[in-house]
């Protein structure tokens, strides 16, 4: 995806008389009330001013095709609206100081979606991401526009269900399939080599290596204390996020999609050898394997 700097995408401002203005004025022969405005640079805004600012709801449109429809607080994005990016992606949802902040819907160029909690541009929060080309999705905890604490990502007829670091799935897990069992184990990291075509001062990947356990009947418990712990941690990110001011960032800059995450699908038979007793999966499940994701 492309990205977009502040020259070629930040709204044009300055005084009551900048540009070409049609529309009311106060005594002050400041902007007021109903208005359309034709700025130096080329973007145009129609909506409503207060005291020769952006004030309540306008439709700003930018030179290189972006637009913005929705309300405005001193002449920044504030409240609820809409962003259509240049290179066609979608924003819908609440924005704080010219900021995507609160819950919104993001909706990506290759057909991808995340519906869930924002701060200052970011993925922060609990939300979900929609992966169109594999039809799965990841719902859990993000921090600073990654998954970060406890989630799980859904497919078609298991899940896997674990806490996640920098966007990649670490320590105790498990597979949950729809048959009625699931599948304990665990995630470990460790380093990929450069391949041979990256140079050999390449920094090394890090990836996580599924390493399989016992296979048990479901647990009602678990499920409680998973759902429990999704909670209190959506709790706690909402709390920091309302601590924290926002900060400055590249408004037009479209939100990338995820990148690809390299994780070991889960291997059904090796833990069937480890324990006898337990049930017998669907192959099918096993076999689908983990399709690839993206992200930030």
């Amino acid at each position: 995806m492309s990205d977009i700097d502040d020259d070629e995408i930040g709204e044009e401002e300055g005084g009551p008389n900048l540009g070409e203005y049609e529309g009311e004025r106060n005594e002050k022969n400041e902007r007021h009330g109903q208005g359309k405005a034709r700025l130096p640079n080329g973007d145009t805004y129609e909506g409503l001013y207060q005291y020769g600012k952006r004030q309540g709801k306008g439709l700003y449109k930018f030179k290189n095709g972006a637009r913005y429809d929705g309300e405005y607080g001193e002449n920044k994005k504030q409240g609820q609206g809409t962003f259509i990016y240049p290179d066609g992606s979608k924003y819908e949802g609440a924005w704080i100081d010219d900021q995507r902040n609160g819950f919104g819907i993001y909706y990506y160029i290759n057909g991808d979606r995340y519906e869930g909690e924002w701060q200052n541009h970011l993925r922060q929060g609990r939300g979900t991401y929609f992966y169109s080309q594999t039809g799965t999705k990841y719902v859990g905890m993000w921090q600073n526009g990654r998954r970060n604490g406890t989630g799980e990502v859904i497919f078609g007829k298991f899940k896997l269900r674990c806490h996640w670091k920098d966007d990649l799935p670490v320590g105790q897990g498990k597979y949950i399939f729809d048959i009625g069992c699931e599948q304990h184990g665990e995630y470990l990291q460790k380093e990929k080599p450069p391949g041979e075509d990256e140079p050999e001062d390449a920094q090394p990947t890090i990836i996580s290596t599924w390493k399989a356990g016992k296979i048990t009947d479901i647990s009602q418990a678990e499920e409680e204390q998973f759902q429990e712990e999704m909670l209190a941690q959506e709790a706690s990110s909402l709390n920091n996020s309302h601590a924290q001011a926002p900060r400055d960032a590249d408004e037009a800059a479209p939100e990338a999609e995820e990148t690809i995450v390299e994780v070991d699908e889960p291997r059904e038979e090796e833990a069937a050898r480890e324990a006898d007793a337990a049930p017998a999966a669907d192959e099918n499940a096993a076999d689908g394997g983990e399709e690839e994701e993206e992200e930030s």
